[in-house]
């Protein structure tokens, strides 16, 4: 029999629940008081995969702090089976929000925790998203063990939901604000306590009663610095040395432990300097620090939160249509192929879909980058995730939700910052042992100035915890690459690997495709020659009438030619596959094609037919006896493709363009871009042996490509991009994926990741710098433990700063 549980606790952990706190969650329709956001998160979890009976069914409360090592049962509720985790037969992956992030610190200790941990394959914390990716075999480990390992360090991880993570964020900012405002207040007071004795213990107008009535108000004025000021220090400290590691809290929480510390015992014994001011100072100051770093975090993150949260939760279902217009309100996720939906004016599309009634324009920034709305008519295919901007659709769903562009988007986006670059587990790696050298001089100098000046030990030694700052070290490089990377998502250009911008870089050779890539894709119609007496006017719309109920390529090229306008309609019409059409076209029949299937109704050929084609491809049209006109249409290339090409050139790259097309059609393409290693009818695998020779001479390789036949050569290349129209195969191998589909994407990325390299040097070179100087420096007793606390906020907000800088557009 299940055992009465108390009521007025935590209803989840059965701790008790603090007055006034609005923690709760909704089970089996009665709202549930929560003692924490821990317990909330979890809760609330439990509910959402469908796990209430474990609240009904359970005889004991779940493991609270008093007993955290246990293993809450209610971890156990995940299994390697749910669909959630699924990634192949062998393994499992998750994408994990996690509680209590204070700076890269934290991430460090996380990811050292979680690699382990057995079965546990990759592990990588995103600093600026607070999402944690993790991949595991399913033999050797489950969920419950992911989520335990990250809860023994101190913090709390739960499965991705964008609602509940920007709900998360919010609070931990509010909290964040409330004790930076607690330690400003502090500081003050202290201050107008501090600020007096100083001035009157230089005439000596201070007696040592008021001295001591000074010295007692500055200890009662900094405990709540101390006592809840600080706890994010101090939970850091204490996390880390649970987990026998040394981060970066660890120095901080020693350096305003021993200023308060010593300050009270020199309060009680009446002897000794106090620091009072020094160490709530401090503690403002690394808080004013932490605060714009958690901001700066949230600015680098906005354009990947604002997908998160761009698809929509519900749509309007015409569940009669077209009997009915009564729309029916259901969530997006149980939209079926063929369900009709109505999206209104400034809503979002809940699924990809095709326009059965209306016009409007739609905004596909978030999709794309592309700021200008686009107008779509009735028949064309939206994307799920764009914005209605005008009139009122009513549309037909092609894919469920899941499966919508804006989806597969999100899904690229989950690799996105699931690893980091070669240039930021260095930064990680000499800043934790930077950590562990700095505590061995730390106690260094107190013993030599224990013996040299005793009185000047303990300030000195204070100084030195307080002036180092391994926070900027490791900051150097995720803020740099958080902010660059959400200024090119803006721009269109998805970075899915981490180590992008540094490859791109480094890069010597830019390897090209040609068709989709450096040229549109698509054939356009270049020069029309007339070869008899009908004008080129009207052989063009001819051949327009011919080709209007066609969906080949090379006819959709002459109906663009053609435009839109009234014209007579082909009777009788007839396609011979791959030759051209025939048909009757005002009572005269034509035929449109090769040269050998218009001649069979017109008559010899004219000359030669190749000349004048240099690479492009004919087609005919000729009547009965009669040839009229020969139209040239070669596949344009795109208007950047010049610029894009000229730049990789002025920065000393190899530029190669590898192309399946005709030999004939590449070369002409390379002679128009200037560009010297072209190679023709190149098979996959050959492309594929095309690169791994360069890499075999030590070349970087980026490759840029546009279809399947590209998905092995960009899976083999240093670095790889893919046009976001191109397949979806080719996309899914490539590092990098640009979403507007334009070439210039690749021009900026470029340009970005010059930046962004130029920007982590400088931060690198200012941390190490400031550290190398400020450390002696204190060491020395240059520097008092308050001017120390200014260089270290000041330091790691300089690199934030810097970092932030790539935002710009």
């Amino acid at each position: 029999m299940n055992a009465v549980l108390k009521p007025a606790a935590c209803f989840h952990c059965g701790l008790p629940v603090p007055a006034g706190s609005g923690w709760s969650v909704t089970i089996d329709d009665v709202p549930r008081a929560m003692c924490c956001p821990g317990c909330e998160a979890v809760a609330q979890t439990i509910v959402d995969i469908g796990q209430s009976a474990y609240y009904r069914e359970r005889d004991e409360y779940a493991v609270n702090a008093f007993d955290a090592t246990l293993m809450p049962p209610e971890l156990r509720l995940y299994s390697n089976d749910d669909a959630q985790f699924a990634r192949d037969a062998s393994s499992c992956e998750a994408t994990l929000s996690v509680e209590g992030i204070r700076c890269a610190a934290c991430v460090w200790l996380i990811e050292r925790q979680l690699t382990r941990l057995p079965g546990v394959q990759a592990a990588s914390l995103n600093v600026a998203t607070e999402r944690l990716y993790v991949r595991w075999s399913r033999a050797d480990c489950e969920p419950g063990d992911i989520l335990q390992a990250v809860r023994q360090v101190g913090y709390t991880a739960y499965p991705y939901d964008a609602v509940r993570h920007g709900e998360r964020l919010q609070k931990a900012s509010k909290t964040l604000g409330r004790q930076l405002f607690v330690a400003g207040l502090s500081m003050m007071q202290v201050m107008m306590y501090v600020a007096p004795s100083y001035l009157a213990a230089e005439d000596g107008t201070l007696d040592d009663s008021m001295a001591s009535l000074m010295r007692w108000a500055s200890l009662l004025l900094t405990l709540p610095a101390i006592c809840y000021s600080a706890m994010p220090f101090f939970q850091g400290a204490w996390a880390s040395l649970r987990a026998r590691t040394l981060g970066m809290d660890v120095p901080v929480a020693l350096g305003i432990l021993a200023a308060f510390f010593g300050s009270v015992v020199a309060t009680f014994t009446g002897r000794g300097e106090v620091y009072y001011d020094s160490a709530t100072m401090f503690i403002f100051l690394l808080l004013c620090s932490r605060y714009f770093e958690l901001q700066a975090r949230r600015k680098a993150a906005s354009a990947l939160e604002r997908l998160q949260h761009a698809l929509p939760a519900s749509a309007s279902l015409l569940a009669g249509f077209p009997d009915s217009r009564a729309t029916t309100l259901v969530p997006a996720g149980s939209l079926a192929v063929g369900d009709v939906i109505l999206v209104k004016p400034g809503e979002a599309i809940a699924a990809d879909s095709v326009i059965i009634e209306g016009t409007s324009a739609l905004d596909l920034s978030l999709l794309t980058g592309e700021s200008a709305a686009q107008r779509r008519k009735t028949g064309e295919r939206v994307p799920g995730g764009a914005i209605n901007a005008s009139a009122a659709l009513i549309l037909r769903v092609l894919k469920p939700a899941r499966d919508s562009t804006l989806s597969d988007l999100l899904k690229l986006i989950e690799r996105a910052g699931s690893g980091k670059p070669q240039i930021a587990q260095w930064a990680d790696k000499v800043a934790a042992w930077f950590v562990l050298g700095l505590l061995m001089f730390a106690a260094a100098v107190f013993a030599f100035w224990s013996w040299h000046d005793p009185a000047q030990a303990w300030p000195v030694a204070i100084a030195v915890l307080v002036v180092s700052c391994p926070c900027a070290l490791s900051l150097a490089t995720p803020t740099a690459l958080a902010a660059a990377t959400d200024s090119l998502l803006r721009r269109g250009v998805l970075i899915v690997q981490p180590h992008v911008l540094e490859t791109l870089h480094r890069a010597t050779h830019i390897v090209f495709d040609k068709t989709g890539t450096l040229t549109l894709g698509r054939p356009v119609l270049k020069q029309t020659e007339s070869l008899g007496s009908m004008t080129e006017d009207d052989s063009l719309q001819v051949a327009a009438a011919l080709e209007a109920g066609s969906a080949h390529p090379l006819a959709q090229a002459i109906l663009a030619a053609a435009g839109e306008r009234d014209r007579a309609h082909a009777q009788q019409l007839q396609e011979v596959q791959g030759q051209g059409l025939e048909g009757i076209v005002d009572g005269v029949r034509y035929r449109l094609g090769n040269a050998a299937f218009v001649a069979a109704i017109a008559g010899p050929p004219l000359g030669d037919t190749a000349v004048g084609m240099q690479g492009m491809t004919p087609l005919y049209l000729g009547t009965q006896g009669r040839w009229l006109t020969r139209f040239l249409l070669s596949d344009a290339l795109r208007p950047e493709a010049a610029d894009v090409v000229a730049y990789f050139h002025g920065r000393g790259k190899q530029v190669v363009l590898l192309s399946g097309d005709q030999e004939a059609l590449t070369q002409g393409v390379a002679a128009e871009l200037g560009i010297a290693t072209a190679c023709g009818e190149c098979l996959p695998d050959e492309k594929l042996d095309f690169v791994q020779q360069l890499q075999a001479t030590g070349a970087v390789v980026a490759m840029v490509g546009d279809g399947i036949n590209d998905a092995a050569v960009l899976s083999a290349a240093d670095v790889s991009f893919a046009m976001g129209s191109g397949a979806a195969l080719a996309q899914a191998h490539a590092d990098t994926v640009l979403l507007s589909s334009q070439l210039r994407s690749v021009l900026d990325t470029a340009k970005t990741a010059a930046r962004s390299m130029r920007i982590i040097r400088e931060n690198l070179g200012w941390a190490t710098l400031y550290n190398l100087t400020a450390i002696p420096a204190a060491a020395l007793g240059f520097l008092n433990p308050w001017l120390s606390g200014i260089g270290m906020a000041a330091s790691s907000a300089v690199v934030i700063a810097n970092a932030l800088r790539l935002r710009k557009v």
